[in-house]
């Protein structure tokens, strides 16, 4: 079965304008070096990041509830920066002292910034160059206030 997407001109109104169809190949799996190819490569001044593991216990080992953890994902500032567009940093007369931030770094972001990814089941985030405030070099501690 293939899931479909119901199009209409109003959305609270329940006449369908059409459909749109995914064709969804069924699930595989893939393996580990494959997935690394499958990361799409950021476009612009965009930088693709990964959120960070989220740990599934407090600290007094009281395990976390799911719906804790993908609140923590969600508004997660610490991203680890993945891949960069080619344009990123490219503006000499904006950023006259260079690049913020380089593939490799952690980086502190507002919580809700960027373009918001599943890929693999990993959380992935889209962001523009500028939206970095900070790199960390060890982000083991940083918590959203």
């Amino acid at each position: 079965m293939t899931p479909s997407l119901l199009i209409g001109s109003n959305p609270n109104s329940p006449k369908v304008v059409g459909t749109i169809t995914f064709n969804k190949p069924e699930a595989e799996e893939v393996p580990d070096g494959e997935k690394a190819k499958q990361l799409p490569t950021p476009v612009g001044y965009k930088i693709l990041c990964a959120i960070p593991e989220v740990e599934k216990e407090y600290e007094n080992g009281i395990v976390k509830a799911d719906v804790t953890i993908d609140y923590e994902e969600k508004l997660a500032t610490v991203l680890f920066v993945v891949a960069m567009g080619p344009d990123c940093y490219a503006d000499k007369t904006r950023y006259p002292s260079g690049a913020w931030c380089k593939v490799g770094d952690f980086i502190v972001v507002r919580p809700h910034i960027g373009t918001r990814l599943l890929i693999h089941g990993r959380e992935f985030r889209s962001i523009n160059d500028d939206c970095v405030e900070m790199t960390v070099e060890d982000p083991r501690g940083i918590k959203r206030a």
